[in-house]
């Protein structure tokens, strides 16, 4: 693996390493993104973040299973829903 050093979207460069590991799975980027997620900075706009690393990785590499993974994310950035009081807290 290269030394590549990180950037606002990818501070870890787990992102950019993905990219460069040859028969990288899709079960292998999943896994790498859920350590991305959890590396970013709290006030790091993470949608915008996952649009720029599509830019910059995913136009080059549109097959490339972090490129799938990525546009996964993009349609999970919806607000989670929380039922409070006491329908939060009884089984369906």
């Amino acid at each position: 693996m290269s030394k590549a050093k990180g950037t606002t979207e990818d501070p870890k460069a787990l992102i950019h390493e993905s990219y460069q590991i040859e028969g990288i799975t899709l079960s292998e980027c999943r896994s790498i993104f859920l350590d991305w997620a959890l590396s970013l900075p709290l006030e790091e706009d993470t949608g915008a973040a996952i649009k720029t690393l599509l830019e910059r990785y995913g136009d080059d590499a549109p097959d490339h299973p972090m490129s799938q993974v990525l546009r996964e994310g993009q349609g999970g950035m919806t607000a989670p829903r929380r039922r409070g009081g006491w329908r939060g807290r009884t089984r369906n």
